[in-house]
């Protein structure tokens, strides 16, 4: 309606604009036409020697002349006077001898005159020329009258025309207005602006309230919008939207996973000393919207109660074995053999101490040393001998702890199926820092994974061991390898020397930016649940590029 009002007025604007100089136009064109027909009159007549040889009288020759030059110039009067005025012709044979009714002064002083003007015959467009003689002395005037209702028919006459014009641009607004509101419907899903005002309303105090981190990108990887939180997140400032992103971010994950250039739901980025989880969502015009949580508080909270976890997973599997030695020191003690309780008592104890002294020195991160003396623990139980390789450091700043457990977790259980009830059975557990890059590595001395497996081994559901009853299996290694791959690594499977397989995992940015700390680390025995054995002679992998600071 705004629209096709616009358009009305506009039009009728319009109309009356052009309107207004018609009229003026019309009475030029009217004083100009009886201003011709007074001059072709006056030059092309001998009225001089008519006005010389006759008198002004209803038939006189200069009457007939004006009469035959009205009706064929359509002229609504001409009239013929002399040097005083008198008229010689006219329309009412009456007037014929009278004095003129207008001033005639200018036409008979030798000027030409265009007027509208009142008259005996009323309002008219009149003309007036003077009249001379051979010798070119003014002996009259000739004054010629265009009807003034005849300029107005004009004008009327062109006023429908002008309005079917008028009518015409009306309706092609109208139509373009009506076009212009159902795209505009359409775009805005049928929302009035007040809607759309109060939708802008609520959508910035939504986004500067919530504590996730909105950005959204256009077609061409501008950001068009972010909220507070996603620039106290991603370090970005105000001045930044309009730019590419690229631009106002260091080349990095973080920056491939905003961009695009890295896929998948819940993926995990780091933004200087802060975990980010981020899901991106393409949108209809090319651009996308991504949101990004802060993980960092909340894993730090979490790594505690894993801690805790696995510690109390640990004395479980600790309980049959502790069982066991109570019952033996109750023997000795009833025997009286009290020095060989006491020396019992005492290797039991120093055992576990060194098992623990031995994994600290090496791993600084708490849930992953607790999980590797949880996992020694367990190992002894069930007859495997596992070993920490002496080339393993992995320094106290790991960006998302629980995801390192998990893929160590689930390679160590998987090698301990694969070795119980072997004869001599040895695992190895390896992880080194390079950089910002985790190497996580396990071997062990089982059957092995046949090379034709290799590639579907990582498939979730995949296994070749019997599901039991309270689940299902196939899980574990697929999990692994979609953790490596949210952080852009991988995870590998190779043979081992002698007998057995190698798995392989790389987290790349799975360490914050830290200072590493400068401790040296000696090659040691490696440990093992119950006793220390030299290192199994797994294959060691390293990442291109990658220097000798992680040991």
């Amino acid at each position: 309606m705004v629209q096709l009002a616009i358009a009305t007025g506009v039009t009728a604007l319009a109309t009356g604009l052009f309107l207004a100089p018609l009229s003026t136009q019309l009475d030029d064109q009217a004083m100009r036409r009886a201003l011709a027909i007074a001059q072709t009159t006056a030059a092309g007549s001998r009225l001089d020697d008519a006005l010389e040889a006759s008198r002004p009288t209803r038939h006189g020759p200069v009457q007939n002349e004006a009469e035959r030059i009205r009706a064929a110039t359509g002229a609504e009067y001409v009239v013929i006077m002399d040097k005083r005025g008198v008229r010689w012709s006219h329309t009412d044979p009456d007037e014929i001898g009278r004095h003129v009714s207008t001033d005639p002064s200018a036409a008979l002083s030798g000027q030409e005159v265009m007027q509208i003007d009142e008259g005996t015959l009323g309002r008219s467009a009149r003309g007036k020329v003077p009249l001379r003689d051979e010798d070119g002395t003014v002996v009259g005037a000739v004054s010629v009258g265009i009807a003034y209702e005849s300029v107005q028919e004009r004008l009327l006459s062109t006023v429908p025309q002008l309005l079917a014009y008028a009518g015409g641009a009306l309706a092609v607004g109208a139509l373009a207005a009506y076009l212009v509101s159902r795209r505009l419907q359409r775009r805005t899903h049928d929302l009035a602006f007040s809607d759309i005002s109060a939708l802008l309303a609520e959508r910035e105090a939504m986004l500067h309230g919530i504590r996730e981190g909105f950005l959204a990108l256009d077609k061409h990887g501008r950001i068009r919008l972010m909220n507070d939180e996603a620039q106290r997140l991603l370090d970005l400032r105000t001045e930044d939207t309009g730019h590419r992103l690229e631009a106002a971010m260091p080349p990095g994950r973080t920056t491939d996973v905003l961009v695009g250039r890295v896929s998948g739901p819940d993926l995990l980025a780091v933004s200087g000393q802060r975990v980010l989880v981020a899901n991106r969502m393409p949108t209809d015009d090319g651009g996308a919207v991504v949101t990004l949580r802060d993980r960092t508080e909340l894993e730090r909270l979490g790594r505690e109660l894993d801690g805790t976890r696995g510690l109390i997973d640990a004395l479980r599997a600790q309980d049959h074995e502790h069982a066991n030695r109570l019952h033996t020191l109750l023997g000795l003690l009833e025997l009286g053999l009290h020095e060989e309780a006491v020396e019992f008592v005492t290797q039991a104890v120093g055992v576990h101490r060194a098992t623990a002294e031995q994994v600290t020195e090496r791993i600084h991160d708490p849930l992953i040393a607790a999980l590797l003396v949880g996992k020694a623990t367990v190992a002894t139980e069930r007859g495997v001998s596992l070993s920490i390789s002496p080339e393993t450091h992995l320094p106290d700043r790991l960006v998302d702890p629980p995801s390192l457990v998990t893929i160590l977790g689930n390679l160590v259980d998987n090698a301990l199926d694969a070795t119980s009830g072997k004869r001599d059975a040895q695992l190895e557990a390896e992880i080194r820092a390079y950089g910002r890059t985790a190497i996580v590595r396990v071997s062990d001395n089982g059957p092995g994974v046949p090379e034709e497996r290799r590639e579907e081994i990582f498939t979730e559901g995949w296994t070749t061991k019997e599901p039991p009853a309270h689940g299902q299996r196939g899980i574990g290694l697929a999990l692994v390898c979609r953790l490596a791959e949210r952080y852009g690594g991988n995870a590998e499977v190779a043979e081992r020397p002698g007998g057995g397989a190698v798995f392989t995992v790389t987290v790349p940015d799975a360490l914050s930016d830290d200072l590493p700390e400068p401790r040296a680390v000696a090659p040691q025995e490696a440990v093992t649940g119950t006793h220390t054995t030299s290192r199994a002679t797994a294959g060691t992998h390293r990442p291109q590029g990658a220097t000798e600071a992680g040991r």
